[in-house]
């Protein structure tokens, strides 16, 4: 009776395993699949012997775990035929460290201050779930003709990424400033450079014979760049990054890019080179200009090498002339807008998250046509672009009018100019005008897909997305956006804190909206919006 219910339940399983085209975990792949599980439980079990035995920093005893697993991932696609053990072995672990996040089994697994820091100092880490998760992705996607771009995404995440914190906790004096939460060094960032290039070097070399697309044949010298280019891609990603988040956008930014160049060939070794070298000098210039913090210029060098390098003149343009327009439009007034500089949440110098905001969308929708190759999207990347520029330009514009006068865009009730939510006739006029600029860079390369569409329309379409979307801005700006009250000197400001004439913080108080809801999301709103009207637009007029 047990034999026959074993068989029947067999059958049930290779029935619904034709159906769902899953191939059946073979036998003889189970001692390997034993090896993977039994070699990471060894790397955790060692971790925690070696932290609560000999007291071993916290650090040093994650990394030791993080470098082990990534050694045993990288070696685990060549052990399989199936990729049924090697998701198992993903979802296992991927389980369990989510439950050790909640009970705190093994605590070499978790986050903890950095040697010679305060526990106060600990930032709490997903890295532990992000990194199986990134790899169970990468074996669903990548299995069958790249599971090579899957071991070469693993060794860029974390041997680079092990060797720098290491690195940094025991020998970083230089600290990075503007950057993330974690403490950045040089030193660790140059570690994590040197190690990410040799790691993604060596196995482009050794993968070689497994390139089936755009990448045949490529000339020793153009890996080697490539692989320059990847680490200080991964360099850049670990810097910006907290919480674990650079566990899982590393080996997604890398297997991202060798994909496109050897999978559906969406881009070229050289184009890509080219967008990365013109990204890396803009982000060198802003920060020279004093344009972007450190922060802002090295999430400008990542969003700029996948726009320049994949999109080209087409999608490059647009895109510089937000960023040149409106950074020296910001740049300029400085001293009639000095009076709303404890107003607004952040200065004329863009970090991270204004970037993040204000580029994006637009750096999602380059991902989005460079797997697609649909035209409708690139109007939707003019809408976003149009969208933060009328929304830019409305700000500059409306605080640098001599005696502007403002009305609440709820209410239109008389407000003070700079008031979150608040519009007026030069900023309107301002965000209209600043919207037909990221059409006419588009149409200065000559771009096709406006000349379908017809000037005129395009001209009207990408302007009003920008006009509407900076009112969407508004709407959020006096509806959801966080306002506070600032008590030193008695002024409504979208700053959380304000700085005492002793030095110290006082923290303001929330007057009205939503704490979480601060001047960024309400930008990436507004953005979000742009995108969406060109986008729909577009794709009811059927033409693409």
């Amino acid at each position: 009776m047990i034999s026959g219910n074993f068989r029947i339940i067999i059958l049930h399983n290779h029935n619904t395993a034709a159906m769902l085209n899953i191939p059946l975990p073979l036998a003889p792949e189970f001692p390997a699949f034993l090896l993977s599980a039994g070699l990471l439980v060894l790397f955790i079990l060692l971790s925690e012997l070696l932290s609560g035995r000999f007291g071993l920093d916290a650090t040093v005893s994650r990394k030791i775990v993080h470098l082990g697993t990534g050694v045993v991932l990288f070696f685990v696609p060549s052990w399989f035929d199936s990729n049924f053990y090697p998701l198992l072995l993903a979802l296992l672990f991927l389980v369990l460290n989510t439950l050790n996040l909640s009970f705190g089994w093994f605590r070499s697994l978790l986050s903890g201050p950095g040697a010679g820091e305060p526990a106060s100092q600990a930032v709490r880490s997903y890295g532990s779930i992000l990194l199986p998760l990134a790899f169970l992705l990468g074996t669903l996607l990548l299995w069958d003709d790249h599971r090579w771009i899957l071991q070469t995404a693993v060794l860029a995440s974390t041997a680079g990424d092990s060797l720098a914190a290491l690195v940094g906790s025991a020998f970083g004096r230089h600290l990075i400033p503007d950057l993330t939460r974690n403490r950045k060094s040089l030193e660790g960032s140059a570690t994590m450079f040197g190690v990410s290039f040799a790691g993604i070097a060596l196995s482009l070399l050794f993968f070689q014979p497994s390139f089936t697309g755009g990448l045949q044949g490529a000339p020793l010298l153009t890996l080697l760049l490539l692989a320059l280019l990847l680490a200080l891609v991964s360099t850049a990603v670990e810097a910006l990054l907290s919480y674990g988040l650079d566990n899982f956008f590393i080996p997604f930014a890398t297997a991202y890019v060798l994909y496109l160049l050897d999978g559906n060939q969406a881009a070229t070794a050289s184009g890509l080179l080219g967008g990365g070298l013109f990204a890396f000098l803009l982000a060198v210039f802003s920060v020279k200009v004093r344009f972007l913090n450190n922060s802002g210029a090295t999430a400008t060098f990542l969003l700029g090498t996948t726009i320049f390098g994949v999109g080209g003149m087409l999608w490059t343009v647009p895109l510089l002339t937000f960023y040149l327009l409106s950074s020296v439009l910001s740049k300029l007034g400085r001293r009639r807008k000095a009076k709303f500089d404890l107003v607004f949440e952040k200065g004329s110098q863009r970090d991270a998250g204004q970037v993040y905001a204000n580029g994006g969308i637009a750096w999602i929708l380059m991902g989005v046509y460079s797997l697609t190759g649909n035209p409708a999207v690139f109007f939707a990347y003019l809408g976003t672009l149009a969208a933060v520029q009328a929304d830019t330009w409305a700000t500059e514009i409306g605080t640098m009018w001599p005696n502007p006068k403002a009305w609440l865009v709820t209410t239109l009730q008389p407000v003070a100019v700079g008031t979150s939510g608040g519009v007026s006739f030069p900023g309107t006029a301002g965000a209209f005008i600043g919207s037909l600029f990221i059409c006419l860079g588009a149409v200065a390369v000559g771009t096709p897909w406006l000349q379908e569409f017809g000037l005129l329309n395009s001209f009207l379409l990408v302007g009003f997305s920008g006009l509407l979307a900076s009112l969407v801005d508004s709407f959020f700006g006096a509806t959801l956006q966080a306002q506070y009250y600032d008590p030193i000197r008695e002024k409504v400001t979208e700053r959380t804190h304000s700085m005492a004439p002793d030095g110290s913080k006082v923290e303001n108080r929330l007057l009205k909206g939503y704490a979480l809801v601060n001047n960024d999301l309400v930008n990436t709103l507004c953005a979000l919006s742009g995108s969406g009207l060109a986008f729909l637009v577009i794709q009811n007029a059927g033409l693409f």
